[in-house]
């Protein structure tokens, strides 16, 4: 009897545990449901956002005030990220995960936005103007060419790398058959290698449709100098002289190693050769085996803006390795990771003692240095100007790990990898599906997410729509729809 009821009672439990994963599957996505809110959010974007098929940065919750890194009232759109490149960048990711042709078509009116902005140069700047008395500053390919056009293209904060890189992806994803996709495309990256790169490797953060011989940088081995100013000199046209500044180097690379993969053509790779061993020469010598933002021709640090000092500079020096660990991979030479270990003793030796890092670090004394917010040099950190960061969190730990982890597989396989297009595209984290739920269930019936936050610009509280929370979770719909395939 007593064995009768056990039994029973584990029956009545397995029962219990059986229909309550039935019904937790059942809340779970559907692909079709997930398609179905793609498809949404899309229309929305498409239909009810977009200026001319591009976008801005941020809105009102009633789309009537609108945000680039700035108030926006003009027909203006944006090209640094999170700007127009970025939602593109989502459509394509869409369309490889479904074959839907709507997100195709997304793509290509997004691609025909930012085209139009496209400089004769073959970049672009933060913004495109589509309002005929602002455009007649800008020389864009799609106008009338005239001499007083300013003509420049930016690799600043990732605008022209993150414009080439969506069309490269859309190109691809298209089978190369839109040819103005394929030519705008073709257009920028030999504006980028014949215009935009150094003859010793390295690149500005501006490029025109010329360049100055005081402009160059040859090829040279970085040193320190024995003096530098401590007052701003004034900008001496910084823009135009060897930069690392704000992750310049990682994004080209990235977007160097993604023309390689999709076009198969010998320039593009060793284009990104000469970036790389322009790193490896712009490594300054010991004690402080590290990089500076800004070089001169000499290959030693200068002024930027009037808040970037010659120095080391720890942010900078983490995007260089990420670069040398990039072309190491994609190639297999490991001559690319030997600056590394050196490079992060230095950092853990230079940790403040909050764990952190600071962001400039004195050449010769390496002591920490800052501004007050009226911009006078001082080593405290008591009265640091807001709008820019001047102290980092270390990425020492994670960079050595990965440094450690592909010197052992190039060393076991003695050739670079096997890469494809995507692993220098834009992804989600794994695929959890109660993320995907729960980013479906915040959508509005217009196929909106709304946050809470206050649009920075016009300092008014929320809800707002945020393209960069769009985009995530854009990409999340498109990582989910990867991964769960239909039998199409």
């Amino acid at each position: 009897m007593n064995l009768f009821l056990i039994r029973r009672g584990t029956v009545s439990v397995l029962a219990c545990l059986l229909f309550f994963a039935a019904f937790a599957r059942s809340e779970e996505p559907r692909r079709d449901q997930v398609l179905q809110a793609a498809l949404k959010a899309t229309q929305f974007l498409t239909q009810q956002v977009s200026t001319e098929g591009g976008y801005l940065w941020a809105y009102s919750e009633d789309l009537q005030l609108r945000e680039g890194e700035g108030v926006v009232k003009t027909n203006t759109i944006w090209v640094q990220p999170p700007g127009t490149p970025t939602l593109g960048q989502c459509f394509v990711s869409l369309y490889r995960a479904t074959g839907e042709q709507r997100f195709a078509e997304a793509a290509v009116e997004t691609s025909t936005a930012l085209i139009s902005g496209q400089m004769r140069s073959g970049g672009w700047q933060a913004m495109v103007e589509f309002d005929p008395q602002r455009r007649r500053k800008w020389a864009y390919r799609a106008d009338e060419p005239a001499r007083k056009k300013k003509d420049q293209s930016s690799l600043d904060d990732d605008k022209t790398q993150s414009a080439l890189r969506f069309l490269i992806d859309l190109d691809h994803a298209l089978e190369f058959r839109n040819a103005k996709v394929h030519e705008a495309a073709l257009y920028g990256l030999k504006g980028l290698l014949e215009r935009g790169q150094f003859s010793g490797g390295g690149f500005p953060q501006v490029w025109t449709d010329q360049r100055l011989p005081e402009d160059e940088t040859p090829s040279r081995v970085a040193s320190v100098p024995d003096q530098w100013p401590r007052t701003y000199p004034g900008h001496q046209q910084y823009w135009s002289r060897y930069t690392l500044n704000d992750h310049l180097a990682p994004d080209v690379m990235q977007l160097l190693l993604l023309a390689d993969c999709v076009y198969d053509d010998p320039r593009y790779l060793t284009a990104a050769r000469r970036l790389a061993d322009s790193l490896l020469e712009s490594q300054l010598p010991d004690p402080q085996p590290a990089w500076a933002q800004q070089y001169n021709q000499q290959m030693q640090p200068i002024w930027a803006r009037k808040f970037e000092m010659p120095a080391i500079a720890s942010s900078e020096s983490f995007g260089v390795m990420r670069s040398l660990m990039m072309i190491a991979r994609h190639t297999g030479e490991q001559r690319y990771l030997r600056p590394m270990p050196k490079a992060l003793d230095y950092f853990e030796r230079s940790r403040l003692p909050n764990g952190q890092l600071a962001r400039f670090y004195e050449l010769k004394s390496n002591r920490p240095i800052y501004f007050t917010k009226d911009y006078q040099l001082t080593y405290s950190d008591a009265d640091l100007p807001t709008h820019y960061g001047f102290k980092i969190s270390d990425q020492c730990p994670r960079l050595r790990q990965s440094h450690l982890k592909l010197a052992r597989e190039l060393t076991r396989e003695r050739q670079g990898a096997s890469v494809t297009p995507l692993e220098y595209l834009p992804s989600s984290s794994p695929v959890s599906e109660q993320r995907v739920k729960t980013v479906i269930d915040a959508m509005d019936s217009r196929g909106a997410w709304l946050s809470d936050l206050p649009m920075r610009y016009h300092k008014r509280s929320g809800p707002t729509i945020f393209m960069k929370e769009t985009a995530k979770n854009l990409q999340l719909l498109a990582s989910f729809l990867a991964a769960n395939p239909s039998d199409r």
